[in-house]
């Protein structure tokens, strides 16, 4: 599975102004809503499914970087965002450290698989000294689109 099977680039948000844990999760969940990736009636429940997720464990998985990620039944198909943050979030990583980077994906209940083949490949790509620091360091949607094309053919790491 590659970037361009989930993530929507209208909803990508190079600049976050959020800075906690569950405003960063409302601000991709909205730019998501915004670009008519998921129903903008769901917002509110799919924000809270994400935020029950977090209570189970911070899917703030280290080295500046966090997946939130939830199943809900109103899409039909996985989708996803990326935002990054400047200063960084507190977002109770495994590690300590802020986030900058976060992937967030909401997947239908049926389809376990895309989103652990989603989860594989974010985990795969952000292992990547180079892809995390060029992410962190764009500043406009493009250049993340640009690289996670990048990283979609393989010019980051070996597959």
């Amino acid at each position: 599975m590659k970037f361009a099977d989930f993530i929507t680039t209208k909803a990508i948000k190079a600049e976050l102004s959020s800075i906690t844990k569950e405003s960063v999760i409302e601000e991709l969940v909205q730019a998501l809503a915004d670009a008519g990736e998921i129903d903008a009636e769901q917002r509110d429940d799919i924000i809270a499914s994400i935020m029950k997720r977090e209570e189970l464990g911070s899917t703030g998985i280290g080295r500046g970087v966090a997946v939130p990620h939830t199943k809900h039944p109103s899409v039909s198909k996985l989708v996803g965002t990326v935002g990054v943050s400047d200063q960084g979030v507190d977002f109770d990583s495994l590690d300590g450290e802020r986030v900058q980077l976060f992937f967030l994906l909401i997947s239908p209940p049926e389809r376990p698989g895309d989103h652990l083949r989603a989860l594989e490949n974010i985990s795969r790509q952000l292992r990547d000294d180079a892809f995390c620091r060029f992410l962190k360091q764009s500043k406009k949607p493009e250049d993340i689109q640009q690289l996670l094309q990048e990283a979609d053919d393989n010019q980051f790491v070996s597959g």
